[in-house]
């Protein structure tokens, strides 16, 4: 039927609509982000409540109406939810990735299927357990940005190409600046700062893995302003993830987490306290 399509999606937030129905916002494969009513399923007698939950990968079937779809059948595709919600950790890191992504594809309806695999591979990495959920956070958000046209420079001056690396990096320029090209409010990560963050946006994952906790600090502050900048607002969920690298946690060491380099104003990078 014309009035009825098909699509798989993975949640990104809920609302409440009525007594007992839900708004739900999906990043779908062909139909980019989509928003539908799905009736009923805060009744405990719902068919599909569970399945429509945040960070739930889904095979959706949509009823076209006047204002918003309807839901009308899921299928659960991957419940990554359910390892998610079990820890804290990693339930920060999907929240943010959810509200970058919902950002990111702000036009309903247009494709965005780069941005769709990017959020299926991240939370897929964060339910899997096996990688630490403020590295797989920020290479997420790395590519994210290189998705939206917003990759920082790294290994280049942002303003002339001049190869570096370079010691100055300006969240306002862009990126890693010569000392020709240096303006006021440049901040100066540490060389291995910047060698994590080249290493996550490409995937290099044994040099991202054996960085030190302060590092991965640093480079998460770096990341949260570069993006929020570009946003131009703060997304609510970075403050409340948790940067907790886990060989800090099994070692005894004393962890501390980056929620404050998730708070820098525009251009202003905290480093790790």
């Amino acid at each position: 039927m014309v009035n009825l399509y098909r699509d798989t999606g993975v949640v990104l937030r809920t609302h409440k609509l009525g007594e007992a129905d839900r708004i739900v916002t999906l990043l779908t494969r062909r139909h980019g982000k989509v928003r539908a009513v799905a009736k009923g399923v805060r009744r405990t007698s719902s068919r599909f409540g569970a399945r429509l939950e945040p960070f739930g990968h889904v095979d959706v079937q949509f009823y076209t109406g006047r204002t918003l779809d309807v839901i009308t059948q899921v299928e659960t595709v991957d419940a990554f939810q359910l390892p998610l919600v079990a820890d804290y950790q990693s339930y920060t890191a999907a929240s943010a990735i959810a509200e970058t992504a919902d950002r990111l594809s702000a036009e309903e309806g247009e494709p965005v299927l780069k941005l769709y695999l990017l959020v299926v591979g991240a939370l897929r990495a964060l339910a899997d357990g096996q990688r630490d959920s403020s590295l797989v956070l920020d290479a997420f958000l790395l590519r994210a940005m290189s998705y939206a046209g917003w990759a920082p420079a790294l290994t280049e001056c942002a303003r002339c190409g001049l190869p570096g690396p370079h010691p100055a990096f300006s969240i306002a320029a862009g990126g890693s600046m010569c000392s020709d090209c240096r303006i006021a409010g440049c901040v100066h990560p540490a060389p291995e700062v910047l060698d994590l963050l080249t290493a996550l946006l490409h995937g290099e994952w044994p040099l991202a893995e054996a960085t030190l906790p302060g590092t991965r600090r640093d480079a998460s502050g770096l990341v949260a302003a570069h993006l929020q900048w570009h946003l131009e607002r703060q997304l609510r969920s970075l403050p409340l993830v948790e940067r907790r690298a886990r060989e800090a946690v099994t070692s005894g060491a004393s962890p501390q987490a980056g929620g404050s380099a998730t708070r820098t104003p525009k251009g202003q990078v905290a480093r790790g306290q």
